[in-house]
């Protein structure tokens, strides 16, 4: 009989396409800080709102008012719930906004304030969250001096959202932005990773991990200041939030076009936080932080800023986890413990909505 089956088919030259990212409405992940978040800037915000300064995409802008140098920059803040183990939404609200200005070298000097609150929340829950916002910003000695106040009916919002601007003087001699990040710089983190974000969910979903874990939630002008005495050349900062520290080593290298090579095992994770993640499936390097930077430093002053780092209560766990490198350019890749090496990709949403 004749050999009817089909013949065989040649896989060689075959590629699986990659999944298309193609949303025709808003997704979760586009608030998440990682591949879906940029794409939204980069292909709406962007192009409809043109110039320089939004171009370079950090944390907040340096402009030039009057001959005077200013950092720029605001945030929303939409966490659930409105208060868990370290802080609540309203000191979360004043510290994010001074650690963004603080990442241009920045010290803090005014913030503004605006209030989405829902009908019938109680008035109570409202006061203490503007209590918990005046105590951080004499914390962080900023002065909130300008605010509003908008309510949308029942059902319509989720209790408080906040929104928070604020401006900051960069001293003379201090220009930190990713660009300036070259092979050889040492990558500095200023503390334990992933603390808030496992707190946030730990309380969200009820879970108990034998202790309790809380937000690293700080405002961290303090600690830049130490390090840019000692030297002001300082080649980036980044305060990994959204998307977590991978987020942040991979927008640097994006936007410096070098490679960042890791040593897992110098990244300090607590292990309340590894046991967490190893419960909920999560990878720490993705978890949001709120009161710790990453630092890519001069080689030459790398062991005298981070001795200066842990002088500062914030700064205690400062540690090295990497360097700039020539090698795969734009890529952040981690050398493991057993030896091998695997690629921290830029996370496509998040893995932990409304963290922040």
């Amino acid at each position: 009989m004749p050999d009817t089956s089909p013949p065989a088919l040649d896989l060689s030259g075959w590629t699986c396409p990659a999944p298309l990212r193609d949303q025709p409405r808003i997704v979760m992940g586009h608030g998440g800080g990682g591949a879906l978040s940029a794409e939204l800037v980069q292909q709406i915000f962007a192009p409809a709102f043109g110039g320089d300064h939004l171009a370079q995409l950090g944390d907040s802008a340096a402009v030039t008012l009057g001959g005077v140098r200013l950092a720029f920059s605001t945030d929303s803040y939409v966490v659930r719930p409105l208060f868990f183990p370290g802080g609540s939404i309203g000191d979360l609200a004043v510290n994010g906004t001074v650690n963004d200005l603080a990442m241009s070298g920045a010290r803090a000097a005014y913030l503004s304030c605006g209030f989405i609150l829902e009908e019938g929340i109680d008035m109570p829950v409202v006061a203490r969250v503007a209590e918990a916002m005046g105590a951080a910003a004499r914390t962080a000695r900023v002065e909130i001096a300008t605010g509003d106040t908008k309510v949308v009916e029942t059902g319509h919002g989720d209790g408080i959202y906040l929104n928070t601007a604020g401006i900051g003087l960069i001293p003379a001699g201090v220009d930190l932005r990713p660009q300036r990040v070259v092979p050889g710089d040492v990558v500095i983190v200023s503390g334990d990773i992933g603390v808030h974000g496992v707190a946030i969910m730990s309380v969200r979903e009820g879970l108990e991990f034998g202790v309790e874990i809380e937000s690293d939630s700080a405002a961290l002008g303090g600690l830049v200041e130490t390090m840019l005495a000692v030297t002001p050349d300082l080649h980036a900062l980044r305060d990994p939030t959204r998307g977590g520290l991978a987020a942040a080593l991979n927008e640097i290298a994006t936007a410096s076009g070098t490679g960042i090579a890791l040593q897992e095992r110098a990244v300090p994770v607590p292990p309340t936080v590894a046991n967490a993640c190893a419960v909920l499936g999560l990878d720490p390097m993705y978890v949001a932080n709120e009161g710790k930077l990453v630092a890519f430093v001069p080689r030459q002053h790398a062991d005298a800023v981070l001795d200066a780092m842990r002088t500062h209560p914030l700064g205690a766990g400062a540690a090295v986890i990497g360097e700039a490198v020539e090698a795969h350019p734009g890529m952040v890749v981690a050398h493991t413990s057993l030896g091998g090496t695997r690629v921290v990709d830029l996370p496509v949403g998040e893995q932990l909505p409304r963290i922040c």
